[in-house]
């Protein structure tokens, strides 16, 4: 009964004025986490993983769209080159993980090994064992090391993410989302789903827990994620150096070039008003 509770509760629409409310005094908060994180010298890693149009990006988006680039980097590696196949697997990620002061959040990550590689054949079985015997060592190495890794997966139905499929498809400003694996994942659910299982099995740790985002409302799992990561850092309030604007001098006899010099860009605004 609770079960199906939650799943009624999962599906219900979050007001638009209530999420707008809730979302900006998180991104408030999350502002409050960056500049702890740049006076203490932390290092955070987010993992982002979960079903293709899970809602994954969307929630990277409104987690970062208030924070400082510099601060607040996201990783989304493409397919590995030749070189980087011969490589040690956990190598082309290491060199994005963050230096002090700095947040990190990977579009998906050295977790592709146990999903898509692994059900679209991308990878040998001896790799997949390899994966799973090294990724908790990896893991334990990167937390003992001091590093704050937060893992999420984000869950959505079948149904939900066929009809986000097909939503994608018919918007043009949308369909770039989409590829040929994306829509193989639709009659791969269930290999998807046994992968899925495997990898919790083997990776989901005391050190290094994975934790569910269900996702099947965008708005209420973006809401839930966020609020769930600042619950799990101790950050504090930092004081701010207080800034003023400067006077601005006088005038020191600049006169500005004559504006026939210039090269401009055309008014295509003053076109929209005839």
């Amino acid at each position: 009964m609770s079960s199906q509770k939650s799943k009624q509760s999962a599906a219900q629409r979050l007001p638009s004025a209530v999420y707008e409310r809730e979302l900006t005094r998180l991104q408030q908060e999350l502002n409050k986490l960056q500049e702890w994180v740049r006076s203490e010298g932390a290092r955070v890693v987010i993992v982002f993983e979960g079903r293709d149009a899970a809602g994954k990006g969307g929630t990277i988006r409104r987690f970062t769209e208030r924070l400082n680039p510099r601060v607040a980097r996201i990783v989304a590696l493409p397919a590995p080159t030749e070189r980087e196949q011969t490589q040690w697997y956990f190598q082309r990620y290491v060199e994005h993980l963050p230096a002090a002061g700095e947040i990190v959040l990977f579009d998906r990550s050295w977790y592709n090994r146990a999903g898509v590689e692994r059900v679209m054949g991308f990878c040998t079985p001896e790799q997949y064992r390899r994966f799973l015997q090294q990724c908790p060592i990896f893991e334990r190495l990167l937390v003992g090391d001091g590093i704050l890794l937060r893992k999420y997966w984000f869950s959505v139905s079948a149904a939900e993410q066929e009809r986000r499929f097909r939503a994608r498809l018919d918007d043009p400003l949308r369909r770039w989302k989409l590829s040929p694996i994306d829509l193989e994942s639709m009659s791969r659910w269930d290999d998807y789903s046994r992968a899925k299982d495997d990898m919790f099995v083997h990776t989901d740790t005391e050190e290094a827990p994975w934790y569910v985002v269900e996702s099947e409302e965008k708005r209420r799992g973006r809401i839930n994620m966020i609020a769930h990561l600042l619950s799990s850092i101790p950050y504090q309030d930092v004081e701010q150096r207080v800034l003023t604007l400067p006077k601005r001098p006088a005038g020191g006899g600049y006169e500005r070039a004559d504006r026939a010099l210039q090269r401009y860009v055309p008014d295509h605004f003053a076109t929209l008003l005839t």
